[in-house]
């Protein structure tokens, strides 16, 4: 038992390391979700390393306080060379570009700001379990709220459109309620570039159903490589920016649909 929940017997086999982003590709796309597991990943994008510089600023405001407007592009350098600059060589941006870049993440750290920041607990949160031998479950949750009788908030943040946020934060609730015992008392995803708002509160029964998807998960990628099978292609509007679209003929078509 993992407090109030019980994780379902997975096959033995293989080991796997599931995190939110490959559960969220599996239930997507099982074959893209096996590639992430292959360690094919698509290039980076200045949209992908604009949403992580912002997180970092995020996280930055919330664990040292608030960054005033002529210190944002310092923050930003900052936290570019604590960690990012792999991601900055890849994308070879120019000065000029990343000029545009820092500006931008600014514009989204101005909206940041009007959230509120009350009950903070912790940012950039690491979760990790073990359920069964072999198996790690992992996620980073963006940031952590204690909000009184209403329990812990656990909250995820956008930098574009929100989309379908529910799997995301059914697999956090699971963590949460795996590594510290108690199922939390609010899930939330929030864009903070478009103003929209999702929240959910969990449930014991339903953090058991998530636990259930996830151990299905396992037990399919085992098997699968076991036996040398396929997974599944599913297309979809995630296609787009897929590492595999060149062996996959489903993601090229569904390609040429969403770019027509």
């Amino acid at each position: 038992m993992f407090g109030p929940i019980e994780f379902p017997e997975v096959p033995p086999g293989d080991d796997v390391v599931l995190s939110a982003t490959t559960f969220v590709t599996y239930e997507r796309c099982p074959e893209q979700a096996a590639g992430r597991l292959r360690g094919v990943y698509g290039p980076e994008s200045r949209v992908s390393f604009v949403g992580g510089l912002a997180h970092r600023v995020f996280a930055r405001h919330l664990q040292s306080g608030p960054i005033p407007p002529e210190g944002i592009a310092a923050a930003c350098r900052e936290e570019i060379g604590g960690g990012m600059n792999a991601k900055l060589g890849s994308l070879g941006l120019k000065p000029s570009q990343l000029t545009a870049v820092i500006e931008e993440v600014g514009q989204l750290y101005q909206r940041f700001k009007q959230l509120g920041t009350e009950g903070f607990a912790g940012a950039e949160v690491s979760l990790e379990v073990v359920p069964a031998e072999g198996v790690l479950l992992r996620g980073s949750v963006d940031a952590v709220f204690t909000d009184g009788a209403a329990g812990t908030r656990l909250v995820d943040w956008k930098t574009a459109g929100l989309g379908d946020p529910a799997p995301q934060l059914a697999f956090y609730a699971l963590l949460w309620t795996m590594d510290r015992g108690e199922v939390p008392g609010r899930v939330e995803a929030v864009s903070v570039g478009s103003g929209e708002r999702s929240d959910e509160v969990p449930t014991t029964a339903g953090v058991q159903a998530t636990a259930v998807r996830v151990a299905k998960v396992i037990g399919e990628l085992r098997t699968t490589w076991a036996t040398s099978g396929e997974f599944i292609r599913t297309a979809g509007p995630w296609c787009r920016w897929c590492p595999l679209l060149d062996e996959c003929s489903e993601g090229q078509a569904a390609r040429a649909v969403f770019d027509a």
